[in-house]
């Protein structure tokens, strides 16, 4: 598995050590970006329940203080 699969794999985990654990590994250049998708993942049409449940997972690991109850 390379690393960019294995990233995502930790990241829409649902497990918030897992999602931690691979947020950690990234630079803040780099943070802006994986948020930014995570946020349309878990708002925007074309994703599947599962992959918005899991998105919104992400986020409130990352953001715990942001209100995601979109």
């Amino acid at each position: 598995m390379n690393w960019l699969e294995e990233f995502w794999g930790d990241m829409l985990s649902e497990e918030s050590l897992r999602i931690m654990a691979a947020w950690l590994t990234l630079d803040d250049e780099s943070r802006q970006p994986v948020r930014d998708h995570l946020q349309r993942m878990a708002t925007e049409d074309g994703w599947a329940e599962g992959q918005r449940e899991a998105a919104k997972t992400a986020l409130s690991v990352i953001e715990p203080e942001s209100d995601r109850t979109n």
